[in-house]
């Protein structure tokens, strides 16, 4: 006759008394770990609830706090340039994020071919705009959108068409940011699904190949299916990345937005009431309506990319 397990678990209490003994027993394990938790804590976790505490009060950073209620939130629908920062962001997001997320695709799918040589220098190229600074990006890419002695513009000249004048025009500014989060994004990305392309089964290229599959076909009917789980991450991560957009629009346009305030981004926004006014409270509204965006956007973006694979 068998013997019968023991169910798992057991009452909370006992639990609970279990959890504390295997904290005492390695305590010193948990205290060496613990300086990790407490900046965490601090610097993290602390900051998050009290920016939505500050989102109900009026405060300047210094004094006391006056509770305002739910006025800053309710502000937030009548604030036009608000309202414009989440159109010039949403804007900005599909003109860099579609492509840049098709050009990682391709890029991962080069890097893993078996023709390709010296695959470590190219993979060490793609991802060198990652890390480089973004203020010298932001440099970069105004010299060659600039209005006067563009790169861009010498090279539209010299093609015998009229110069662009970028930095004057809405859609222009829009392009310039775009084509910066392009630029760094795009080897970031290609890594990550170049990661998940090298955890398909090469036995499937195989009998493809065999069957007469062109390179085409092989990559639209088993890779982007297969790479489905890491297209999702990867579009995901470049939802809550492409709304957090700052550096390269206040580096590229200022602080102002640009002309016509078309650079003006949400997170420049938060930055410029926060900071520039020092209206602490609206800023951390801002910011929580700024969760609420990317959320919503990221749900959205699952449901479309989400797809079952047999």
């Amino acid at each position: 006759m068998k013997k019968r397990k023991k169910p798992q678990g057991g009452p909370p209490g006992d639990r609970v008394r279990g959890l504390l003994h295997d904290i005492y027993k390695n305590r010193m394990i948990y205290l060496l770990i613990s300086p990790f938790f407490l900046i965490y804590a601090i610097f993290w976790i602390f900051p998050i609830f009290y920016s939505f505490f500050l989102s109900f009060h009026k405060w300047g950073g210094v004094g006391e706090k006056k509770f305002v209620g739910l006025f800053y939130f309710q502000h937030l629908l009548q604030d036009s340039t608000f309202l414009l920062s989440i159109k010039n962001t949403l804007i900005i997001w599909v003109l860099s994020t579609i492509p840049m997320v098709i050009l990682a695709v391709v890029l991962a799918f080069l890097l893993n071919g078996a023709f390709l040589k010296g695959k470590n220098f190219f993979r060490t190229v793609y991802y060198l705009p990652n890390i480089t600074s973004t203020v010298a990006i932001a440099i970069v890419f105004a010299n060659i959108f600039g209005n006067k002695y563009g790169i861009l513009n010498f090279l539209i000249s010299r093609l015998g068409f009229d110069p662009v004048q970028w930095m004057s025009l809405t859609w222009g500014v829009h392009v310039a940011i775009a084509a910066i989060v392009i630029w760094r994004w795009t080897g970031y990305n290609a890594i990550i699904l170049l990661a998940g392309l090298q955890k398909i089964p090469s036995s499937l290229y195989e009998a493809a190949s065999l069957d007469g599959a062109s390179t085409f076909q092989i990559f639209r009917y088993i890779t982007v299916p297969l790479l489905n789980p890491v297209i999702q991450f990867v579009v995901i991560t470049s939802t809550i990345g492409g709304w957090q957009l700052f550096a390269e629009a206040q580096m590229l346009v200022g602080t102002a937005g640009g002309i016509g305030k078309s650079g003006m981004t949400v997170v420049l926004y938060l930055y410029n009431q926060a900071f520039g006014n020092r209206q602490f409270g609206y800023g951390s509204a801002i910011s929580w309506a700024l969760v609420v965006i990317i959320g919503f956007c990221s749900l959205i973006n699952w449901m479309i990319t989400r797809r079952e694979v047999d």
